[in-house]
């Protein structure tokens, strides 16, 4: 092997393994054991949870996620929305009924009860609903959704995903890629050089 394909070969395999290293992106969250505090509209007693069995009392707006998957994990204290976590992450708000106009914020802190630091909060679409939500992401385990912009069908629901944080490359690979993007300027250069000296031999030839 000719010094220059050595160069190539490390520069490839530097870029390739940094690139490796950094191509993981943000993914599912599992809420498996998620414990939720919500609000709505701000306020606590706005919300009532499925472990205490919807009722107003104090810490309803506590709940567990329902380990059987096939009820809600909320509704409003005014009964007009019931909120829906999965497994998986997926959150959905479901009319319960018609909705008036108006302006509907909900907050949901999961503590300490993730696995993993949330990183992003996406809007994945409506059925029986029209607008698009806002979503934020108040801190790691809080997320937040303003409902004003969206117009409801009786029944109708609005998705989000809620997701992890995505990789970020360790100083180890930076240092490998700027290894890996200066061997391959060598390489350049020398092919460069090499092209010159050729053009250059041929024209006192000719």
């Amino acid at each position: 092997m000719n010094t220059q394909d050595l160069f190539k070969a490390l520069a490839l395999a530097a870029v390739g393994t940094t690139l490796g290293m950094g191509s993981a992106h943000a993914g599912m969250l599992p809420l498996q054991g998620a414990t939720i505090t919500a609000t709505y509209n701000g306020d606590a007693a706005g919300m009532l949870g499925l472990d205490h069995g919807f009722a107003a009392e104090p810490g309803s707006n506590t709940s567990a996620l329902d380990p059987t998957g096939t009820g809600v994990e909320f509704l409003t204290a005014d009964f007009l929305f019931g909120i829906d976590f999965s497994a998986s992450g997926a959150l959905t708000v479901i009319a319960n009924g018609t909705i008036p106009a108006g302006a509907y914020s909900m907050r949901f802190d999961f503590g300490n009860s993730l696995a993993s630091p949330i990183g992003a909060f996406t809007f994945t679409g409506t059925d029986g609903a029209s607008g698009v939500p806002g979503l934020s992401i108040v801190d790691p385990h809080t997320i937040a959704l303003e409902l004003g912009g969206v117009e409801w069908n009786e029944f109708g629901a609005i998705t989000a995903q809620i997701d992890t944080v995505a990789a970020v490359p360790e100083p180890s690979s930076a240092v490998l890629l700027l290894a890996g993007l200066g061997c391959l300027a060598a390489v350049r250069r020398a092919r460069n050089g090499y092209r010159s000296a050729a053009h250059g031999t041929r024209q006192r030839r000719g």
